[in-house]
């Protein structure tokens, strides 16, 4: 025990900085870029650090094959500070286009942070990955929650030193971004040199990672195409600041809060179940978000919507570090995250112009429907260990 300790605790600190930097530059980046482009292109940046998440994903794995975790992930938390230096300066100068290429980046460490569950899995036996994986994701709360408290004392000391008041959530991140590459120092090393990974298509016809594969993106697209059109829809019908920040953190605490009764569930019952009550419970939330109303039926549907994915995050997560050979483990899990960070990005991209064209109800039962179909079609697969 003692022996995972200390990587343990290397791997769940910079999941947090990580997080942390990342809920500060992409809600200043909005603003920033709503101020110069229109509210229209506000999530531009964000969405740029998704697609940087996306590719740091793969990008991680090959440098881990080719050097070691350990450095894979302090040079990801290295190009986030980088990143965050970029745009800073960017904001600074007005360059949108700047800001856009630091947020890429900056999805670099987002990637290590997102890759640090896997590596918290295998310091483990397979009966207590799901555990360990829980333990990592809920690390990621201190940063999600804690992060946008920082907003205004990082805009405040920017301001004092005669910067432009926006650039200080970046400062902030740079040293973040830092200190989680100190951090990630003290981390497993894993193993370089591992055989080359052999063609993904041959790699997702695995029962494995096909189920989580798809049970992953299908909760990661409807969590935040529902999630992102929330706010919005909100702010169309009146409702104030406090109602919207209420509704998002409700959302945050059901996505962290409960990752260790999550990764015992799996442990416990295994797969299948964590997945399909996960599955169930995104249903659920979406159709609620589609009626809800009144001060508690938004906060109340969007707290399912972040615990249905949080239960799917870590099923399908913990599905893979348990079940897959250890040879073609750190490969897969590259390759969903980064299928799972792109179609974020779409998903992103396209609520608010489905939002536009039919209303959050069209969207809401959109959603609905596309889980209940995953849903059923994993019902009606044979069972086996390799798929649960």
């Amino acid at each position: 025990m003692a022996k995972q300790s200390r990587p343990m605790a290397a791997l769940c600190t910079g999941t947090a900085l990580m997080n942390a930097s990342m809920a500060v530059t992409s809600a200043t980046g909005t603003l920033v870029a709503a101020d110069r482009l229109g509210a229209g292109w506000g999530g531009v940046p964000a969405t740029a650090g998704i697609v940087g998440t996306g590719a740091g994903a793969l990008a991680l794995t090959r440098l881990n094959r080719r050097m070691s975790r350990r450095a894979a992930f302090v040079l990801g938390y290295i190009a986030a500070a980088a990143g965050a230096c970029l745009a800073a300066a960017a904001v600074a100068n007005g360059d949108v286009a700047g800001l856009c290429a630091g947020m890429i980046l900056l999805g670099l460490g987002n990637a290590a942070a997102q890759l640090s569950r896997y590596a918290a899995a295998d310091l483990h036996p397979p009966e207590r990955r799901g555990s360990a994986i829980g333990l990592v994701v809920w690390s990621a709360a201190a940063g999600a929650v804690g992060g946008p408290l920082l907003l205004d004392p990082s805009g405040d000391l920017a301001g004092g030193a005669d910067l432009p008041v926006l650039t200080g959530p970046f400062l902030l991140a740079l040293l973040t971004c830092a200190v989680a590459a100190a951090a990630a120092a003290g981390g497993p090393r894993g193993r370089a040199g591992a055989p080359a990974a052999p063609p993904l298509r041959d790699l997702v016809r695995t029962p494995a990672a096909r189920s989580a594969l798809t049970v992953m993106v299908t909760a990661q697209v409807v969590m935040v195409a529902v999630m992102t059109a929330a706010p919005l829809d909100m702010h169309m019908h009146g409702d104030g600041l406090d109602q919207v920040g209420m509704t998002l953190s409700a959302h945050t605490l059901g996505m962290f809060a409960l990752s260790p009764v999550t990764g015992r569930l799996f442990d416990r019952f295994g797969a299948r179940p964590v997945i399909t009550g996960g599955l169930l419970t995104l249903a659920a939330s979406a159709g609620l978000a589609a009626v809800a109303t009144g001060s508690l039926g938004r906060p109340a549907a969007l707290f399912l919507l972040g615990y249905g994915w949080n239960l799917c995050f870590v099923g399908g997560s913990g599905l893979l570090a348990r079940d897959l050979p250890e040879a073609e483990r750190p490969h897969v899990e590259g390759a969903v995250d980064a299928a799972v960070w792109t179609t974020a990005a779409a998903a992103s991209l396209l609520s608010t112009v489905v939002l536009s064209a039919g209303g959050y109800a069209v969207l809401a039962w959109a959603s609905c429907a596309a889980v209940l179909l995953v849903a059923l079609t994993r019902r009606a697969a044979p069972a086996s260990r390799a798929a649960p």
